[in-house]
């Protein structure tokens, strides 16, 4: 059975996300604060997506955020908010976040948008039957979902693997933001299209020597994105 964790503070709002889960087919884990997060993570490490909510009683959501990453732990994470603003949705999603949703939600959204991630988690664990896509000093391992640079390996998330998989399989092929969003996030997400160019920002960030001037993914005006010039 395909495990999820729910973060959130408000008991109501938390049972109203767990009943709904269950039915669904998922075993969840609940925590209340974002420290209490964190240590059922550490103890339930076949755990597969993450909700996260934001405004939380210690630590806020998006320093969970932070903080799975940085262990490395490879699951998928949703950031879940009351708030509607912008910047919300960009800091979540920078600080490693695959998705999010806006309260208030409908279990069926939510429950769409975790089997998504689920699927994409899937898909980054299946059997591939090449082990490298080289181009200029970078290195993807399709078995270890790895990527490195001139030997040294840059830390990604599942989406970010993703998106840098479907780029090195179509070198110097401008791609369309509907295009990313649908082979990376699926055909049925009914997200914004702009959750595509705050991962392609926060790539470059990674991967790029000066993200401002990018040499590797570059911007197609009035298109997309393309890997390399």
């Amino acid at each position: 059975m395909k495990k999820v964790l729910i973060l959130e503070d408000e008991a109501n709002i938390r049972s109203f996300v767990v009943i709904n889960l269950k039915r669904a087919g998922y075993e969840v884990v609940e925590a209340g604060t974002g420290y209490d997060a964190l240590d059922k993570l550490e103890q339930n490490p076949d755990i597969g997506v993450a909700i996260l909510d934001v405004m939380l009683p210690d630590i806020d959501g998006f320093e969970v955020c932070r903080r799975i990453r940085a262990s490395g732990m490879k699951i998928g994470v949703i950031m879940l908010t009351a708030r509607t603003q912008e910047d919300d949705k960009v800091t979540g999603l920078m600080t490693g976040a695959d998705d999010y949703v806006t309260k208030p939600f409908s279990p069926a959204e939510l429950t769409a948008r975790i089997d998504a991630l689920f699927r994409r988690v899937g898909t980054a664990t299946a059997k591939v039957t090449s082990d490298m896509l080289k181009e200029g000093p970078f290195t993807l391992n399709l078995r270890n979902h790895s990527l490195e640079k001139n030997g040294v390996k840059v830390r990604l998330t599942q989406v970010e693997y993703a998106i840098v998989k479907l780029f090195m399989q179509n070198p110097g092929k401008p791609l369309s933001r509907e295009n990313i969003l649908a082979m990376v996030w699926g055909r049925d997400y009914v997200g914004d299209l702009k959750i595509v160019d705050v991962n392609i920002r926060r790539l470059r960030i990674k991967i790029e020597d000066d993200p401002q001037n990018p040499d590797y993914i570059m911007t197609v005006w009035g298109h997309g994105y393309q890997w390399g010039r």
